[in-house]
């Protein structure tokens, strides 16, 4: 379990990746995870549709994670189109596996429900799958740096959070942001509110002009000057901002170090070699 890492007391580096878009393509992701096991990661996370539908390969890269590469899975899994039925037998699977960590999320309306199906999903926050789910296994949650956008403030969203922590979550991987000083400021905020769960900040480095306006709308996060200047100056070199989009995302890790964080979880997009540029770089 990676309750088993948390209680090391040392420094977490875990990594993220997503099933493939056609099954037969499964084959590809386990390369890149045997890739990627050469950066000795301490847990690799599998994500999972917001309806269900990747599933099946969440559960099988999980599996290969864990018992094909002796590294922690930590198994996404969301809200929207789950009933108690279909997570007894997801759970169930999990067990036969010795799957033992679980990511749950409320997760994102998918594009083919109805809005009275999402509004009337039978676990309709994070909190409450994690309450169902608490006994069996090690459970995660996410976190907002720049708060969720469906918040108001930074303020609800940090009481939202220790809702999650109340009902089970042990640890919380943040979502991904490029201004440390903004990580550094939810920290305090979540100590100030009494919240003492492990944090991880996630990094994911900005190799491509098509990933900027992508990440930051699914994000909500803000890009700061000097980002901004970096993508100004490479943008018609896609082999120079890909470098300089791993030095920034390396800089921040860096710092991120140096001011004594929980984890650093990488969201490394299937892709071997930046996993291994980011992690490679002291």
């Amino acid at each position: 379990m990676i309750s088993d890492i948390l209680n090391t007391g040392k420094t977490i580096f875990s990594l993220e990746v997503f099933p493939p878009k056609k099954t037969d393509d499964i084959d590809l992701v386990y390369h890149a995870i045997d890739e990627m096991k050469t950066v000795n990661p301490d847990f690799i996370s599998v994500t999972y549709g917001a309806g269900g539908s990747n599933s099946k390969e969440t559960l099988a890269i999980s599996s290969y994670i864990h018992n094909n590469c002796g590294i922690e899975a930590l198994s996404h899994l969301t809200c929207p189109a789950l009933t108690p039925e279909h997570l007894l037998d997801y759970t169930s699977k999990m067990k036969e596996y010795g799957l033992t960590n679980i990511l749950a999320l409320r997760g994102d309306k998918p594009r083919d429900m109805s809005d009275d199906n999402f509004n009337n999903r039978h676990f309709k926050y994070a909190s409450d799958l994690v309450a169902a789910i608490k006994d069996d296994f090690f459970v995660a949650g996410a976190c907002y740096p720049e708060k969720h956008p469906d918040s108001a403030t930074i303020y609800d969203d940090i009481e939202n959070l220790k809702k999650k922590i109340d009902a089970g979550v042990q640890m919380l991987n943040s979502q991904l942001f490029f201004d440390n000083q903004k990580f550094y400021r939810f920290l305090d905020l979540c100590d100030k509110a009494g919240i003492d769960t492990p944090i991880l900040a996630g990094i994911m480095p900005i190799t491509t002009l098509r990933q900027v306006v992508t990440m930051v709308d699914m994000s909500n996060a803000s890009i700061p000057a000097d980002l901004v200047l970096l993508i100004d100056k490479y943008r018609d070199n896609p082999a120079d901002l890909r470098k300089a989009g791993i030095e920034f995302a390396i800089k921040q890790k860096l710092d991120l170090l140096k001011h004594g964080v929980r984890g650093i979880h990488l969201y490394a997009m299937n892709k071997p070699d930046i996993a291994k540029e980011f992690f490679a770089a002291h």
